[in-house]
């Protein structure tokens, strides 16, 4: 017997109603598509600086290790919780979950929370160039950080990148979850 180091999606579904394709491929590669900028992240927990120019200086390694592995972790559970929403286990709570365990899980009660986060993703992930080394983003117009070569800016823009993907695919699967749970109890 070989040990399997990636889950595969199930062949048959554990749904009530059939999964989209597109639905189940992207909540299997949200985690994957989101593991490059988690990677990228964890050198500056030890203040390698990845190339970026710093004018402040990095906080203290009690602030910096548990932060980014912290946040490295936060961004891949919670990319992993979407698999949830092409999953049986989005649709009848796991039995080991105190008290709502083995109960149907409301579509409304995994839709609203997953379509805010979504909201909430967007509007964290996206920025528009706006010139002069500036963005707009949720938070205002921020100054671009600079890099000491165009290597590091691209590497950066690579990890970083599909970030923004992340809160319109929730957004996606969440509205296709909606649709198939509600279809299945109206008809």
């Amino acid at each position: 017997m070989t040990p399997s180091l990636l889950h595969t999606p199930p062949l048959v579904s554990d749904t009530e109603r059939p999964v989209p394709r597109w639905a189940m491929r992207l909540a299997y590669a949200l985690p994957l598509l989101l593991l490059p900028s988690c990677l990228w992240r964890l050198p500056f927990a030890l203040h390698f600086e990845m190339g970026q120019i710093q004018e402040r200086g990095m906080p203290p390694y009690w602030v910096s290790i548990p932060y980014v592995l912290g946040l490295s972790v936060l961004t891949e559970v919670t990319a992993i919780l979407a698999i949830g929403l092409v999953r049986g286990w989005g649709e009848v709570a796991p039995a080991w979950i105190p008290i709502i365990g083995g109960r149907r899980v409301r579509p409304m009660a995994a839709a609203v929370p997953a379509v805010l986060g979504g909201l909430i993703l967007t509007l964290l992930f996206t920025d528009v160039p706006i010139g002069d080394g500036r963005r707009l983003t949720a938070l205002g117009v921020i100054e671009t950080v600079d890099y000491s070569s165009d290597a590091w800016e691209m590497l950066a823009t690579i990890c970083v990148a599909p970030t923004a993907v992340w809160g319109p695919a929730v957004i996606a699967l969440a509205i296709a979850y909606y649709r198939r749970r509600t279809r299945a109890s109206a008809g």
